[in-house]
C-alpha cells in the first residue's frame, strides 16, 4: 500500500479505530495500574498502558502514512515534520474518568496547520460513538446510525446548558469568571472531559468553559464544533488550539453573551 494512498479523514478514521483495539480491553479491568504524571509536585494526572498503548498505535500509522508530517501526542511530546502539518494526538482525554469507569473519555485527534486545526475527530471506544468536523464534513457515527453534526440555535444565556469539567475551574479569577456565566444559564453540569464538546457539536448543549487546556485537550474539539456550526475561542475571543482558557458555544450569539460574562468580572 502507498504511504499516501489514504485520505486524511480516512487516515484519521483509521487511527480512531485503531486506538478503539489499543483501549478497550484495559477499561473496565480489575488491576489496572496508573501512573501519576504528577506525584511530585503533590498533584493527581493519571497514566495508564492503555493511554501509551493507544498513541502509539496512532503513531506507527502515522510513520506508515504520513511521514512527513510532525505528530504532537500528550504521551510521547513532539516530533517535527517538513509537511507544515501536525497530527495532534491526545489518547485519552480524561484518564480519571477511564480509571473511574465512566464512558466519558475518548480519543482525540486533530489535522493542524500553522493556523490552527482543520480536522478533528472525538471518538468514545466504549460507546462506539464517533464525531468528525473538518474538511467538508460534520458527522455523527453510532449507535444511531450516520447522522449530521449541527449545534443548537439557543440565543440567551438563560436557556443554556453549560459544562465544564472541574467545579474548581481554573485560578480563583477563572472561577469567579466562570461564574459568572453560569448563574445566568438553565444548567450547569461537570465532569464531562472530552465528550462534553461531543455534545455541543451534536447540538444537545449549549457551552462549554474550561481552563488550563493543553493544545491536544482542545485541537480536535474545535475542528468538530467549528465543523458542526459552534464558535471557540479562548476567553478573550481570539484562537486557542495552543490551549488555555477556552469558550465553546453553539453559535454567534450565544458566543457573544458568554464572552461578556467571562470578561465582567475584573
Amino acid at each position: 500500500m502507498s504511504g499516501f494512498s489514504l485520505t486524511d479523514l480516512d487516515l484519521a478514521h483509521l487511527m480512531a479505530d485503531a486506538a478503539r483495539d489499543a483501549i478497550l480491553p484495559y477499561f473496565r479491568q480489575p488491576g489496572l495500574d496508573t501512573d501519576n504524571k504528577e506525584a511530585e509536585a503533590g498533584g493527581f494526572d493519571p497514566v495508564t498502558v492503555a493511554d501509551r498503548a493507544a498513541e502509539a498505535a496512532m503513531r506507527r500509522l502515522l510513520a506508515e502514512h504520513r511521514p512527513d508530517d510532525g505528530i504532537w501526542g500528550e504521551e510521547y511530546g513532539q516530533e517535527p515534520g517538513t509537511s507544515g502539518r501536525t497530527w495532534v494526538l491526545d489518547p485519552i482525554d480524561g484518564t480519571r474518568g477511564f480509571i473511574s469507569g465512566t464512558p466519558t473519555w475518548g480519543v482525540l485527534i486533530a489535522l493542524s496547520e500553522a493556523d490552527g486545526p482543520v480536522m478533528g475527530v472525538v471518538d468514545q471506544p466504549y460507546i462506539g460513538e464517533r464525531f468528525t468536523g473538518g474538511m467538508g464534513v460534520a458527522e455523527y457515527t453510532g449507535p444511531r446510525g450516520r447522522q449530521a453534526l449541527a449545534t443548537r440555535a439557543t440565543a440567551a444565556l438563560s436557556d443554556a446548558i453549560l459544562f465544564t469539567t472541574f467545579p474548581e475551574i481554573g485560578t480563583p479569577a477563572d472561577r469567579a469568571a466562570f461564574d459568572a456565566v453560569a448563574g445566568q444559564v438553565k444548567l450547569v453540569r461537570y465532569g464531562m472531559d472530552c465528550y462534553a464538546y461531543a455534545l455541543l457539536a451534536a447540538g444537545q448543549v449549549d457551552l462549554v468553559i474550561e481552563a488550563g487546556l493543553n493544545a491536544y485537550d482542545i485541537q480536535a474539539p474545535i475542528a468538530v464544533i467549528e465543523a458542526a456550526g459552534g464558535v471557540v475561542t479562548d476567553w478573550e475571543g481570539g484562537p486557542v488550539h495552543q490551549g488555555g482558557r477556552a469558550l465553546a458555544a453553539a453559535n454567534a450569539t450565544l458566543h457573544a453573551a458568554a464572552l461578556e460574562r467571562l470578561g465582567s468580572v475584573g
